[in-house]
């Protein structure tokens, strides 16, 4: 969102409680352009970041506002400062006059779709139907299938790892890996062997990686990788083809796919062999993200002791650098 660009740097002192259990924080509200930054007042490291579309108000009219996001994981913000709830307040006035609205005509236009993509399911290929939803999805909807699948792998691998200084740091790693379009970074304990891409730019990493990394740059490394992994080969395709032609069908006729529609895609998301990926490719990743290859390749090569054989981009070190120690620290013990 770029419009209300007054309010893009605006700050404000607030209060935040991660969990319903948890005490009362003192955080340091940062508006941008699309989030809400809270970050430690003391040190400005970002604590957690929340999507400006998801937010909502919990006490209308009232002060201190309270506001959550639309996950609902019980994480709350209080704030008193006037110019920053005015400026919120704006925000959610611009994004709701921005949605479509309901009636008459979206009805006209939803059973016209519906009747065009009946025959289209009919008349054309099932397979080149899903293909062509796969590759047309906004990513607002690709982000939300790719939580519908990690929903279903919860139950192979047990819950993401959180913990505010771990999850500050992976957001603070995904912004220097990615300043424009940053990946969405999760740690998971256990059942999941390598880095693996769930649509929404949703990467995956296994726990036992950070224990055995000697920095952060090797976990970038794994980050960067990954992401050059899937192009050309978009994980919202075989998610898809896995829900099959009807609820590909409803998806892009309600905008939202039933949670059933991918029950036991874990299974088969876990068993899928990564595809290969040329010298030439990782360089130029790494080279783009500014990044050192040297730490990457140990961790890969960990097991077979092989030795490093990429020309490094970055042979003096990745600048600036990836996380300070004092962050990495709070990464590693993101799953403790």
């Amino acid at each position: 969102m770029t419009a209300l660009r007054k309010y893009q740097r605006l700050e404000s002192s607030g209060l935040w409680r991660e969990t319903p259990e948890a005490r009362l924080q003192e955080v340091l509200v940062a508006l941008r352009s699309t989030t809400l930054i809270l970050a430690d007042p003391k040190t400005e490291i970002p604590l957690t970041q929340w999507s400006l579309p998801a937010l909502r108000r919990l006490n209308p009219a009232q002060l201190p506002a309270v506001y959550a996001v639309a996950d609902d994981k019980g994480e709350t913000l209080e704030i008193e400062d006037r110019d920053m709830i005015l400026a919120l307040e704006t925000v959610k006035d611009t994004l709701e006059r921005r949605r479509p609205q309901t009636g008459r005509l979206r009805g006209s236009l939803l059973g016209g779709t519906a009747a065009v993509l009946l025959a289209l399911a009919l008349f054309w290929l099932p397979g080149s139907l899903i293909d062509y939803t796969a590759n047309m999805l906004p990513l607002t909807t690709r982000a939300q299938l790719g939580q519908l699948a990690l929903a279903d792998l919860r139950r192979l691998t047990g819950s993401a790892c959180t913990s505010p200084l771990g999850s500050a740091a992976l957001e603070r790693m995904a912004r220097r890996i990615d300043p424009i379009s940053p990946p969405m970074i999760r740690i998971l304990r256990e059942g999941l062997g390598r880095p693996a891409s769930l649509p929404g730019d949703l990467v995956l990493l296994p726990e036992r990686m950070l224990a055995q990394s000697d920095g952060a740059d090797a976990i970038a490394g794994m980050v960067i990788a990954e992401r050059r992994r899937v192009v050309g080969r978009e994980p919202t395709k075989a998610l898809l083809h896995y829900a099959g032609l009807w609820a590909t069908l409803r998806l892009l006729t309600s905008g939202s796919m039933a949670p059933q529609s991918l029950a036991g895609y874990g299974e088969i998301f876990l068993q899928t062999e990564p595809a290969a990926l040329t010298d030439a490719d990782l360089i130029s990743a790494f080279k783009t993200a500014a990044i050192t290859t040297r730490p990457y390749e140990d961790l890969l090569n960990a097991a077979v002791k092989a030795e490093p054989h990429l020309a490094d981009p970055m042979p003096n070190g990745s600048d600036p650098v990836v996380l300070e120690d004092g962050v990495w620290l709070g990464l590693q013990a993101i799953c403790q």
